[in-house]
């Protein structure tokens, strides 16, 4: 049986999925991913000294905002009522890298794999902007998603 994509229609055109059979249900997705820079950068990030502003407390805003904005940015996402956004930044200095976690909840029809990998995505993002001017070999890395729940497929742990 072959695959088919579920943002297409019979004819191969775009089409926003029909979700409204489907029942309401508890749903939650994680995504992760990285920024990889100098450690002088990564210094500087944690002591908060660049000219910018407060690099962690940016991005992690703009994170929180991404998810809510999900459906203006990936044209066939659904519009969602987010219930929690949580944003979450680590330093790891042996890695040189700031680690970004996302979580995001919602009861309702779909899931909230993509409001997650956004807020990922931007909070990353976020970080490259305000560093660039001192590092420009900074790396956005591995942004993924590591588990979903809710809905008739369940929980998936990808790691």
């Amino acid at each position: 049986m072959a695959m088919k994509l579920s943002h297409t229609d019979e004819k191969g055109r775009p089409r926003m999925v029909d979700v409204s059979e489907k029942a309401d249900t508890l749903r939650e997705a994680v995504a992760k991913g990285e920024v990889r820079m100098k450690a002088e950068t990564l210094a500087m990030i944690k002591e908060g000294g660049t000219s910018k502003g407060d690099v962690l407390s940016v991005a992690q805003l703009a994170g929180i905002m991404a998810a809510k904005q999900t459906p203006h940015l990936i044209p066939l996402c659904h519009p969602l009522l987010l219930s929690e956004i949580k944003v979450d930044l680590e330093i790891n200095e042996k890695g040189k890298a700031v680690l970004i976690t996302a979580t995001v909840k919602n009861t309702g029809k779909t899931g909230v794999e993509m409001e997650a990998l956004t807020s990922v995505s931007v909070a990353a993002l976020t970080i490259y902007d305000m560093c660039k001017a001192v590092d420009r070999s900074m790396r956005i890395e591995s942004v993924r998603l590591v588990k979903k729940s809710g809905g008739k497929s369940g929980t998936i742990v990808l790691e």
